[in-house]
């Protein structure tokens, strides 16, 4: 794959598994250093011992509120300048929104959404700092669309879509962009750390129901591959001028093109009420 700068610094959180994991084994691979958060002491064990020199392990919590910015600090103490923030911790939670418990529902936020919020303000004071550099934010073509049954995994998504869409204005001066990635349906382990919450026999019939099924049984079709989806997302984060969205995937195209015309669509039926809301136009003021 080529590259163009060579000996690139990165932080990259969730490199347990699944696309954070990839993606640390191709950077290293091509001589990038590479701090890498996870939960578990031993998850990169075998990367560290074959990448010493280029690869630091870091233990992080998403939901440690102290641990984010002691992390954060500690990364760029070892890496001196870090080119590339990738935020990509996160899991999936199933359930109608009322079978969820208030529990699964303020751990899915704080992880999702509260925690990429964290990360992304600890890194600006640094990237500011050296002049500087990239975050990419890994949402998810569901930071665009909704299914039954992801309430709260969609909340976060287009929560954390919201956020990047306002700070990425707030810090283009200082030299910091953005990218989101948005992710369809990839072969990685995805599906084995999704939450499942307690089903109510009144939503078996239901879409929900539907929806949990499929998860739970694996059906859905996924034609993202993850080797793939993770060497686009390099390439991307790589070049002088990312795209600042990212779709991955067909479905991810399809599912987001289809959407978005549609509530496009919907909104251009609403033209006349919309401008019937404004005052006259010589009453018209800044002020309300």
């Amino acid at each position: 794959m080529s590259k163009t700068c060579p000996n690139k610094n990165w932080l990259i959180t969730g490199t347990s598994s699944g696309l954070g994991r990839i993606m640390t084994e191709r950077l290293l691979d091509r001589g990038d250093r590479v701090a890498a958060t996870v939960r578990r002491d031993d998850a990169l064990a075998d990367l560290q011992a074959k990448h010493p020199e280029n690869l630091n392990v870091l233990k992080l919590d998403l939901t440690d509120a102290v641990g984010i910015r002691t992390v954060v600090d500690q990364a760029f103490r070892l890496l001196g300048r870090i080119d590339v923030v990738v935020s990509n911790a996160g899991y999936g939670l199933v359930g109608a929104a009322e079978e969820l418990t208030d529990g699964q529902i303020d751990h899915q936020i704080a992880t999702n959404l509260v925690g990429s919020i964290r990360l992304i303000r600890a890194v600006l004071p640094h990237l500011r700092r050296q002049d500087g550099g990239r975050i990419v934010q890994v949402s998810s073509e569901g930071g665009q669309m909704a299914y039954p049954g992801f309430s709260l995994y969609h909340a976060t998504k287009w929560g954390i879509e919201g956020f990047v869409e306002s700070v990425a204005q707030e810090v283009a001066s200082f030299g910091i962009d953005f990218m989101i990635a948005e992710p369809g349906p990839t072969a990685t382990n995805f599906g084995a750390g999704i939450v499942m919450a307690t089903p109510l026999a009144v939503y078996q019939e239901t879409p929900a129901g539907a929806v949990r099924r499929a998860v739970g049984e694996r059906s859905f079709e996924i034609k993202g591959d993850a080797g793939r989806t993770a060497d686009a997302l390099i390439a991307a984060a790589d070049s002088a001028k990312p795209p600042f969205r990212l779709p991955l995937g067909s479905t991810a195209y399809l599912d987001l093109t289809r959407e978005l015309a549609r509530r496009l669509a919907g909104i251009e039926t609403q033209r006349e009420v919309a401008f019937a809301a404004d005052r006259d136009a010589a009453h018209a003021s800044p002020a309300a």
